[in-house]
């Protein structure tokens, strides 16, 4: 299924689906960190790829990127990014004796991004493939601390060679005393389309 053939139905049947993956997202993330964190009401963003760092703020914003595979009966993307403050912040949580100092991470620290990033993928997965009766599991993560442009290059660049036009399903999460703000996207791919849509019951 290409993704122009999209209809507004399509778009809210995915946007639903995503709020139940997302709100199981803020209750792992919250349990993990302590604190309260709460996520929007995902957005279903039909866009061209090339236009899609512009979504995150400009190609050249300062992130840390955690990218995962979505597998199991369905295949997509997942990419999970945290501009480098709310980073920092979120791993002031995790680790309160560390402290990264300039532009670099520790390997304790990536590895705790990563940890975050496989607990909030697992979550909505989870969540999404027993709304659906299918098994969805996230890869193992990875994490890149870069441009925003060369973050979602990597994770764009197999529907790049499929077409011109992204699928995302976008939400913000944010904390109430810490403001650690971040963006979760959910980037099926076209084939996968037909598979979630029949599975929450939407024609095609």
């Amino acid at each position: 299924m290409k993704f122009d053939a999209l209809t507004e139905e399509h778009l809210d049947a995915l946007r639903e689906v995503s709020n139940i993956g997302v709100a199981h997202a803020a209750t792992a993330l919250s349990q993990l960190i302590g604190r309260s964190i709460s996520l929007t009401v995902p957005k279903v963003l039909l866009t061209e790829i090339c236009k899609v760092p512009e979504v995150f703020g400009g190609a050249e914003k300062l992130v840390v990127g955690i990218y995962l595979q979505m597998l199991g009966d369905a295949r997509g993307n997942i990419l999970i990014v945290l501009p480098r403050d709310s980073a920092l912040k979120l791993l002031s949580r995790l680790l309160p004796r560390e402290k990264s100092e300039g532009t670099l991470l520790t390997e304790l620290e990536i590895s705790a991004l990563k940890e975050v990033g496989n607990i909030l993928a697992s979550a909505y997965l989870n969540a999404l493939g027993a709304l659906m009766g299918k098994t969805l599991i996230p890869s193992v993560p990875v994490l890149s601390f870069d441009m925003v442009g060369a973050v979602i290059d990597y994770a764009l660049i197999e529907l790049g060679e499929i077409g011109d036009l992204a699928l995302m399903v976008e939400t913000d999460f944010f904390g109430e005393e810490e403001k650690i703000n971040g963006q979760f996207f959910l980037l099926p791919d076209p084939e996968s389309l037909k598979i979630i849509l029949n599975a929450i019951g939407v024609k095609l």
